[in-house]
C-alpha cells in the first residue's frame, strides 16, 4: 500500500498544529488526522470519535508500527513543507 497524497491544513493553536488527509493508492482517503505538538515534538493522532463515557476511540488506524511510522513520517514532512510555504508567502 502506497501513500499517494497528503494534504495538510495548518492551525495555530496551543497543541493542535494542523489536520491531514492521507490518500492511499489513489483510491482510499483518511481525513481528519491531527498534527499535535507533544512534549517530545510533533506526532500524528488518528481520527477519533468521543464515546459517551468521555474517552476517545480511533475511527481508522494502522494495525502495525511500520505503517504508523510511514504515515507519521509522510504527514510530518507535508506539515513542514506547508509551514515553509506559509512563511515564505
Amino acid at each position: 500500500m502506497e501513500i499517494t497524497e497528503v494534504r495538510v491544513t495548518l492551525r495555530d493553536e496551543d497543541k493542535l498544529k494542523g489536520f491531514a488527509n492521507v490518500t492511499f493508492d489513489n483510491a482510499f482517503v483518511v481525513r481528519g488526522m491531527k498534527i499535535i505538538q507533544g512534549n517530545k515534538g510533533h506526532f500524528v493522532s488518528m481520527p477519533s470519535r468521543k464515546r459517551p463515557d468521555g474517552t476517545h476511540q480511533d475511527i481508522a488506524h494502522p494495525v502495525n508500527s511500520d505503517m504508523r511510522d510511514q504515515i507519521e513520517q509522510r504527514v510530518l514532512e507535508a506539515y513542514e513543507a506547508e509551514l515553509k510555504t506559509q512563511t515564505s508567502a
